[in-house]
C-alpha cells in the first residue's frame, strides 16, 4: 500500500450498478470501519441525490432535450457531455435508443473492438456512439469527480483503490477494466475477482465468527447472479499452522445471464398480455417495456406488500396506437416467470441445452443460449468434480459443496434465494451428502464493494487472506514444424505458460526446451486458457486436448523487433512468464544465443 494513502477504496464497477466502498488506513486496524461512500446524481433534470449506488447507464441525450441548468453537479455541469446514473436510466426508458447499458458485459466480449463506438447499439446515425471501453470511463470519472468533490485532501488518484471484476473475465477484459481507470488517472490499482470479494466482506461482516461457521473440510459454494452474468466459484476451507484458511479452487465460465435476461423475460410477458388484448407493440416499445419491467421487478421482488406495480408504454402518436399504454405486472407474474424460467428444478446430470443456431444473427452479446442458472451451475458442479480431490480426496459425480454464499442483486429476491438453495439441496440429497447451509452476514448489493475495500486493508498485513491465484492455467500455441500439406494447416500444440492459482506477483523459470520466435515481422500468438486442467506445470507441452478442457481466447497481434536480426527470421528462444499485480500474464522469451528479451503482454488491444 502507498504511504500517502489515507484510504483503501473499493470500487464495484457493475453491470447494473456501480457502488464505492471504503475504509480508512488511519483508523484503529482490528476493527476497520467500513463506509460506503453516497454517490450524488441527477435523479432527474435539475435534481442531484446522493445515492449509494449509481446506475451503469449512460445517456446520450439530445441538444433540446436537457437544459445546461439542469445539469448541474456539485462539480460542474455536465452539459454536452453524456449523462450517467440514475437519470441516465430514467431518460432512458422512455427513449431507449439513446441508453448505453451492459457496458461491461461488452468489456468482457473478445469478438468486437472494445475500444471501437458503436453503443448503443443499432442506434440511428444521430445518436453519438461511444465505445465499451469509454463507457466504463465515463462511470469512473463520476465516481472520481464525486470523491474528489468529497475529499479535497484526499484526491482519489492518491488513494489506493481496488476495483473487482468478475472471476471469468479473461485477461484482456481484466486489462482493458484496468485501462479505463489508468485513463482518467487512477493508477494505484489492483483487480480483485467478484466472488472473491464478497468472500471478503462475508468475513469481514462475520469478524471472528466465520470461523463457527466453516470448518476444515468445507466447500463453498459462491453464487453471484447480478445484472448481466452469472459468475460461480468454489472455496475450500483448510487449515495451516492450526489455523483456518481459505482457497480458492475453482471458478466457471463467463456467463451471460442475469437480471438483464429476466428484464426482457417479463417484458415478453407483458407483450403477451396486451397482444392478446389486440394491442401491438412496436420493437422499439419492447426496449422501453424491458426498462419498465426492471423497475418493476425490484419492487416486486423486495419484502414488501405491494402486489402490483402499473407499467406505462410509451407512444409516438396516435397515429401508431391512439394513446399511451397502461398495464400491470403483478407479483405472481414476476415470481412465475423468473423462479421457474431462470431457477427449474433439474436434476444434477441436466446441463444447459444447445440449440442449432441460424446462419445468420444480430451483432450482438453472447447470451447464454440455455436461462436455467439451475443447469449452469449442475454443469458447474460436474465439471468441477475433481477441484478439491488434492485437498479433501474425490468428490464422486459432483463437488458437493457444504455451504453456500450468495451475492448479487437477482439473489436479494428471497423467493430465487430459496428456490436455488432448494434445488441445491435436492442434489446434495439425492447423493446421500447433508444439506448445504446458507452463510449469515452477506449484504448482497453492497458486498463486492465492501469486500474490496477490506482487500486493501488485508493487503496491509491485517486480517484474513484467501488464496486465489490465477483463476485458469494459460497456454501458448506452438505451430509444429512439418512439410506443406494442401488444405492442412500444421498441428497445434498448447505449452502451458502459467498453472492454475499461479500469484500476482511470480513468475516461472524460463522453459527447458527451446522455441522458434519469429522475429521483424507480423505474427500472431495464440492464446487457451483451462477452468479444469488444475495440474498442469509450466513448459508442460500437450499434443491434444477435448475441446471442453481448453477454450481459445483472443489471439495477440505483434510484431517483435528484430534488433539487427532478418526480417522473418527464427529465433531460438526458451520461455518464461510472469503475473503482474493486476493479473496480466507477460509471456517472455529469451535468446540463449546473446540474451535478447522479447515481451508479449496477455492483453487484447483490438
Amino acid at each position: 500500500m502507498s504511504e500517502s494513502s489515507r484510504f483503501s477504496v473499493g470500487i464495484d464497477l457493475g453491470t447494473t450498478n456501480c457502488v464505492v466502498s471504503y475504509v480508512d488506513l488511519q483508523s484503529d486496524h482490528d476493527e476497520p470501519v467500513h463506509e460506503i461512500f453516497p454517490i450524488p446524481q441527477l435523479t432527474q433534470p435539475g435534481n442531484v441525490e446522493s445515492r449509494n449506488q449509481l446506475p451503469s447507464f449512460l445517456y446520450q441525450q439530445h441538444d433540446a432535450e436537457v437544459s445546461a441548468g439542469e445539469l448541474a453537479l456539485p462539480w460542474g455541469s455536465v452539459s454536452g457531455a453524456p449523462l450517467t446514473g440514475m437519470i441516465a436510466r430514467h431518460l432512458g426508458a422512455k427513449t431507449p435508443m439513446r441508453l448505453v447499458a451492459s457496458a461491461k458485459s461488452w468489456l468482457g466480449h473478445s469478438g468486437v473492438d472494445r475500444r471501437s463506438d458503436f453503443l448503443p447499439l443499432n442506434a440511428p446515425e444521430e445518436v453519438q456512439k461511444t465505445s465499451p471501453l469509454a463507457a466504463s470511463m465515463a462511470y469512473l470519472s463520476h465516481l472520481k469527480s464525486a470523491w474528489d468533490q468529497q475529499h479535497p485532501d484526499h484526491p482519489l488518484q492518491d488513494q489506493d483503490i481496488t476495483l473487482t471484476v468478475p472471476a471469468s473475465f479473461d485477461p484482456g477484459a481484466r486489462d482493458l477494466t484496468a485501462e479505463a481507470a489508468r485513463n482518467i488517472s487512477l493508477s494505484r490499482l489492483t483487480l480483485l475477482e467478484e466472488p472473491l470479494a464478497a468472500v471478503y466482506s462475508w468475513v469481514k461482516n462475520s469478524r471472528d465468527q466465520w470461523r463457527e461457521q466453516v470448518s476444515v473440510g468445507d466447500v463453498v459454494l459462491v453464487v453471484d447472479v447480478g445484472g448481466g452474468t452469472t459468475d460461480l466459484s468454489l472455496v475450500a476451507v483448510t487449515e495451516e499452522d492450526g489455523n483456518l484458511t481459505l482457497n480458492r479452487i475453482a471458478v466457471g465460465d463467463h456467463i451471460l445471464l442475469g437480471g438483464d435476461n429476466m428484464d426482457l423475460a417479463l417484458a415478453y410477458r407483458v407483450k403477451a398480455k396486451l397482444e392478446a388484448d389486440g394491442k401491438k407493440l412496436q420493437p422499439w416499445q419492447i426496449q422501453a417495456l424491458t426498462h419498465g419491467c426492471r423497475d418493476a421487478k425490484e419492487i416486486l421482488l423486495s419484502q414488501n406488500d405491494e402486489q402490483s406495480v402499473p407499467l406505462v408504454v410509451p407512444s409516438r402518436g396516435s397515429k401508431l396506437l391512439g394513446s399511451t399504454l397502461r398495464t400491470e405486472l403483478t407479483r405472481q407474474e414476476v415470481e412465475e416467470t423468473l423462479i421457474d424460467g431462470f431457477f427449474p428444478r433439474s436434476d444434477i446430470t441436466e446441463h444447459p441445452r444447445q440449440v442449432q443456431r441460424a446462419g445468420l444473427t444480430q451483432l450482438g452479446l453472447p447470451y447464454a443460449q440455455d436461462a436455467g442458472v439451475s443447469r449452469h451451475l449442475a454443469a458447474f458442479l460436474c465439471r468441477q468434480s475433481d477441484a478439491a480431490a488434492e485437498l479433501f480426496g474425490s468428490a464422486g459425480q459432483f463437488i458437493k459443496p457444504t455451504a453456500l454464499l450468495f451475492n448479487g442483486g437477482v439473489l436479494k429476491a428471497p423467493a430465487l434465494a430459496q428456490r436455488l438453495l432448494s434445488v441445491i439441496n435436492d442434489w446434495l440429497s439425492g447423493a446421500g451428502a447433508e444439506p448445504a447451509r446458507l452463510l449469515d452476514g452477506a449484504d448482497l448489493d453492497l458486498a463486492v464493494a465492501n469486500g474490496a475495500a477490506y482487500y486493501g486493508f488485508v493487503r496491509q498485513g491485517h486480517g484474513v487472506r484467501i488464496r486465489g491465484g490465477l483463476a485458469s492455467a494459460y497456454y501458448v500455441g506452438i505451430e509444429s514444424a512439418m512439410p506443406a500439406v494442401p488444405g492442412m494447416p500444421p498441428p497445434l500444440q498448447a505449452l502451458c505458460v502459467a498453472p492454475f492459482g499461479m500469484e500476482e506477483g511470480s513468475e516461472t523459470a524460463p522453459t527447458q526446451q527451446e522455441f522458434g520466435l519469429v522475429v521483424g515481422e507480423p505474427v500472431q500468438f495464440r492464446f487457451f486458457g483451462s477452468t479444469v486442467r488444475r495440474d498442469d506445470q509450466p513448459g508442460a507441452l500437450l499434443d491434444d486436448w477435448d475441446d471442453e478442457e481448453l477454450e481459445e481466447l483472443a489471439p495477440i497481434q505483434a510484431l517483435l523487433t528484430a534488433d539487427g536480426r532478418k526480417e522473418g527470421e527464427v529465433v531460438a528462444v526458451r520461455l518464461a512468464s510472469c503475473v503482474n499485480e493486476l493479473g496480466t500474464l507477460c509471456l517472455e522469451a529469451l535468446s540463449q544465443q546473446d540474451g535478447k528479451r522479447w515481451q508479449v503482454e496477455f492483453e487484447v488491444r483490438d
